[in-house]
């Protein structure tokens, strides 16, 4: 059974030893702060709530997991009743058509959050599936919907938050080269992770070279292609699934092309 605990009375972290280098971590806060990645604290803090408010607001949030590599934080067509911010590990978004084709929808990292596409169908509409040991806070709907009646911005930014989705959806359905979108997912992943206060140039890539490929509906091959080009242009160093930018301006000079389409 999965351990599953009230953010608010957990004061230590994450149980388990990780490298920040190569498996970024949100940090817990204290009982007044919240996660430094934390995707609603900025907006609680500027309506003046701090952990002890909102507790007495009753507003449940539990920090549920380990889920190992390759188990589901929830199903497609499960009922839609909370949303889940990365704490640590990576997660990927997928659907499976009828013939059991399976598409790759997004990657998620620490700070970042799932679910908000099944607000209005009121279910999942996708599988969510850990690529790494990975926990997670977990936002009641109901409780973050009726927050929202005494927090302005609230709603705000959950439409930021899907608004960044559908991005990188519009930059992935371009008609662009295979070495733009390469760059393209390489800069996006760096500027996401950097938002975070994370490393921007020293990112681990947890899922495979054939989730890349489905992502940017491109052949495996044709990643691995892309990335020993952009190794030997000195534009990256890779180590196994350890990616080093050396170059940020020539990788964010080949994404442009994607970006401006």
């Amino acid at each position: 059974m999965r351990h599953m605990a009230p953010a608010d009375v957990m004061a230590s972290k994450i149980p388990y030893v990780v490298d920040p280098r190569r498996s970024p971590i949100a940090d817990d806060g204290d009982e007044v702060r919240f996660c430094s990645t934390c995707a609603f604290s900025g907006i609680c803090i500027e309506a003046g709530y701090d952990k002890a408010t909102l507790r007495d607001l009753h507003v449940l949030v539990e920090h549920v997991g380990a889920f190992r590599a390759g188990e589901h934080v929830f199903r497609n067509h499960e009922p839609f009743k909370a949303i889940y911010a990365v704490r640590a590990g990576m997660v990927k978004t997928v659907s499976v058509d009828r013939d059991g084709n399976e598409q790759v929808l997004g990657f998620y990292i620490p700070g970042e959050v799932i679910g908000l596409d099944a607000i209005y169908p009121e279910h999942y509409p996708c599988d969510a599936v850990t690529l790494e040991t990975s926990y997670f806070c977990q936002f009641s709907f109901p409780a973050i919907s009726s927050l929202a009646t005494r927090v302005p911005g609230l709603q705000r930014q959950l439409f930021r938050l899907l608004s960044k989705e559908l991005g990188m959806t519009a930059l992935l359905a371009g008609d662009n080269t295979a070495e733009a979108r390469v760059a393209a997912f390489i800069v996006d992943l760096s500027e996401r992770f950097e938002s975070q206060g994370f490393s921007g140039t020293s990112l681990r890539l947890s899922m495979s070279r054939i989730d890349i490929g489905n992502y940017l509906r491109l052949a495996s091959e044709t990643v691995s292609r892309q990335f020993t080009r952009m190794r030997d242009l000195g534009l990256i160093q890779l180590d196994g699934r350890q990616l080093e930018i050396v170059d940020a301006a020539g990788l964010r000079e080949l994404a442009r092309n994607a970006r401006e389409r």
